[in-house]
């Protein structure tokens, strides 16, 4: 297997992603997967910063 250089960065965002989508299931309007996306992502350690359009 090749070493990527952001793999454990990616692998950690896409886990939080399916641990959002897994605990929540579906049928929410998208800002409330996006807070939970946000509140996983910092229990992580990650700094997010959420941008409105």
């Amino acid at each position: 297997m090749k070493n990527y250089k952001w793999r454990e960065i990616t692998e950690k965002i896409i886990g939080a992603a399916y641990k959002v989508h897994n605990t929540l299931g579906f049928g929410f309007l998208e800002k409330v997967y996006q807070n939970s996306l946000v509140i996983e992502l910092q229990t992580l350690g990650f700094s997010v910063e959420v941008k409105s359009l």
